[in-house]
């Protein structure tokens, strides 16, 4: 079904809810509080429907002081329906809402003139001249105007026809779900539901989705879209998702749903931002912020002020994370103001001096994301993960990657999908050639080589690798890499060498995954020397990362023995007196000592059979 989302702005008592009642019956002000007191106090959610067409109403506030409530539905907003009253015209929230709707950056205007019915004709035709002359200041699309009274049936039906001629939502599907939380309640027999506007890719029933706040994910137990159960709700859609195993209070207007892996949240972000006519951003300034449907306390950090600045680039700091997405559109309002409007350009924060900072704002803000890229790089030498490209720069993982390829300079790991600059490579060629220098009988893989270098991926390593074999700095044998100047096979004389440490060892041997990192040898080919000592009985296993050389093992057991014929048993008490060893050893080998047929056990201590 060919979806729109129609939002009211306008002046209280300008007719808002009762022009949307007129359309399709819905009666907004539901509350006793709204009934008795002649306002909208929250918003309204309602549509109107025409074959395989549906409008989605978000009827919202008028009066000054819920224009909070307002701003948490424009942002689900397709299309404005401005409605301004034939007696008043264009009054104080009239202005205010249109301010919201241009720094929003959303065009599509409707503008519907209500109570006709109070003036004569001259008086109408003037106001109209009036509004749309007032509205030629801001960068609007309007799509039609229309003069209504709720008691004119003639022209409320003109208004649903104009309606319904209106192009559908085409909204392009981006990367990943996303739902700013508006309402959550829980339903008895039912559990906890969340209402809010599908965003960025539609959500099927059954699916798992991600509450970032929470660390959680859950699952979709049930889609209604206008009391209608549906088995998905596509972009632009009003909805309501029935959540499993969520509690009502862990939830609160704001809060975003999205998928596992896309969003990460951050206690600071970076805007370019433009304030009203005659209004300031003030510098380590508290302000309101406004994102989707939350509402949250803010300071402001300017760039390049420390006083105020008109436009410009800002930090934001919060008190919580904020999980917001490259280009998402925000308010900030000063007690009962609005100052300015911004977009976020840097969701995810970096370790970068201000300089590599203003430079990366700079690109963004044009979405140079080329130039972007490279200051990233320049900040994240050691890689810079491509799947973050969703959130930072609102790109798929192939747009991203793209944008990669174009790169000069830089290495790409296409499967781990990390970027790095080709200078790093050069760092971990040294890094690898350190070990070779250091040890000429190390014997790697790059598997191994990534459990010391955890910031590099495998795939930029065996790249690092290759260089390093077509330099004849090193030589590949199987999936193993020697120093180029050892000719003979070393896996016999590392079988020794390991032999002989644990002969040194002696009762305290290393675990051997220790060993195998000193030994500078891949750890599958130090399970296989292991494997081959035990075989020949010249190492022994006595737990899963505890092996003793055959010898060692002998001399113990014939300690352990003579401490039995001495004090008629052995424990870890008179154990520990005779031989320094920590508990860990003491209790393997007193273990190990259950195997002969000669002992027995009786509760913690050993005795002769």
């Amino acid at each position: 079904m060919a979806n729109i989302i129609i939002g009211t702005a306008g002046h209280i008592d300008h007719g808002k809810t009762a022009l949307i009642h007129a359309l399709n019956g819905f009666e907004g002000d539901s509350t006793n509080e709204e009934k008795q007191r002649g306002i909208t106090i929250d918003l309204s959610f309602s549509n109107l429907t025409l074959g395989q067409r549906n409008i989605a109403f978000i009827d919202v506030p008028g009066h000054e002081k819920l224009i909070k409530n307002m701003i948490a539905g424009a942002f689900g907003f397709d299309y404005v329906m401005l409605v301004i009253s034939a007696k008043e015209g264009i009054m104080p929230q009239t202005i205010e809402h249109i301010q919201i709707l241009e720094l929003l950056d959303i065009k599509n205007l409707i503008v519907v003139i209500t109570k006709k019915d109070l003036v004569d004709s001259e008086f109408l035709h003037n106001q109209e001249e009036s509004i749309l002359s007032y509205l030629k200041s801001y960068n609007f699309d309007i799509k039609f105007v229309k003069k209504v009274s709720i008691y004119d049936e003639n022209s409320i039906n003109e208004l649903k026809n104009a309606l319904f001629s209106i192009n559908s939502n085409h909204k392009e599907a981006e990367n990943f779900f996303r739902f700013y939380i508006d309402r959550a309640f829980s339903v008895k027999g039912i559990g906890t539901v969340v209402t809010g506007t599908v965003l960025g890719k539609k959500v099927e029933l059954e699916e798992k989705v991600y509450l970032p706040h929470l660390q959680k994910e859950t699952k979709i137990k049930n889609i209604q879209v206008h009391n209608q159960n549906v088995i998905e709700a596509d972009i632009s859609n009003r909805a309501a998702l029935n959540l499993a195993n969520i509690e009502k209070d862990s939830l609160k207007r704001g809060d975003i749903i999205s998928k596992k892996g896309f969003l990460r949240g951050f206690n600071f972000i970076d805007i370019s931002f433009t304030c009203l006519k005659d209004k300031k951003l003030n510098h380590n300034q508290i302000y309101t912020l406004f994102i989707g449907a939350k509402k949250i306390e803010v300071k402001v950090l300017l760039f390049d002020s420390l006083t105020s600045l008109e436009s410009g680039f800002a930090t934001i700091k919060a008190d919580e994370n904020i999980y917001s997405i490259f280009g998402e559109k925000l308010i900030l309002r000063n007690q009962s103001e609005t100052i300015a409007g911004g977009i976020i350009l840097n969701p995810i924060i970096d370790p970068m001096n201000k300089n590599q900072k203003t430079k990366l704002l700079s690109n963004l803000v044009k979405r140079d994301f080329k130039s972007a890229f490279k200051v990233l790089l320049d900040a994240h030498k050691k890689g810079l993960g491509v799947i973050s490209s969703t959130q930072r720069f609102a790109l798929s993982h192939e747009e991203a990657l793209e944008f990669a390829r174009n790169l000069d300079d830089v290495f790409i790991d296409e499967k781990e999908l990390v970027i790095y600059p080709n200078s790093t490579k050069n760092e971990i060629e040294n890094f690898i050639k350190n070990i070779y220098e250091k040890n000429q009988y190390a014997l790697l893989s790059a598997s191994s080589i990534a459990l010391r270098a955890s910031w590099a991926s495998l795939g930029f390593i065996q790249e690092a690798l290759n260089d390093l074999v077509r330099d004849g700095f090193l030589k590949k044998e199987e999936n193993l890499y020697k120093s180029a100047n050892i000719k003979e096979d070393i896996k016999k004389d590392l079988e020794n060498i390991f032999l002989n440490r644990l002969k040194i060892e002696d009762l305290n041997p290393t675990a051997p995954y220790n060993i195998y990192d000193e030994m500078d040898i891949d750890r599958k080919l130090g399970d296989d020397i292991l494997k081959s000592l035990t075989a020949k009985k010249q190492v022994i296993r006595l737990q899963h990362n505890l092996f003793i050389h055959f010898e060692s093992l002998n001399k113990v057991v014939k300690t352990m023995k003579e401490i039995i014929k001495e004090d008629g048993y052995i424990e870890i008490f008179n154990f520990k007196q005779r031989v320094d060893l920590s508990r860990k050893y003491l209790v393997a080998y007193l273990d190990y000592l259950d195997n002969f047929g000669d002992i027995k056990k009786i509760e913690n201590k050993r005795v002769f059979a």
